[in-house]
């Protein structure tokens, strides 16, 4: 069980929702790769509405044809473990968006891990 308190580092990669790797959304591709190489945790939310580089909006209001909305990944853990990641990412986001955010978590405990304790 992971547990994870104090400092840590957050990075955020912002994508579009039809970007693939290998046949396969990148989104996905990011979060197992994330997964295998054991980090805390990963986090996927689709946005509603936006624009990148492109300076084209996508939205996901019922009259735009758009289909390409942005998605953002969040991955959680220790800086060390975050910045050993980092040439996963160079490997996989050709366009979009990588941030690093120096955080402090509170609280992190998977499911069920207080009845184990």
């Amino acid at each position: 069980m992971t547990r994870l308190t104090g400092t840590a580092l957050r990075a955020t990669i912002f994508v579009g929702e039809n970007d693939t790797w290998h046949h396969k959304p990148l989104y996905s591709e990011i979060v197992h790769r994330a997964h295998a190489a054991g980090l805390a945790g990963a986090s996927v939310f689709r946005g509603i509405e936006g624009f990148g580089a492109s300076t084209l909006i996508h939205t996901s209001r019922l009259l735009s044809l758009s289909e390409d909305l942005p998605v953002a990944i969040f991955i959680v853990d220790t800086e060390e473990r975050v910045r050993a990641f980092l040439p996963e990412l160079d490997e996989l986001v050709g366009e979009g968006l990588v941030i690093l955010d120096d955080c402090e978590v509170i609280r992190y405990v998977g499911r069920g891990a207080e009845e184990r304790s």
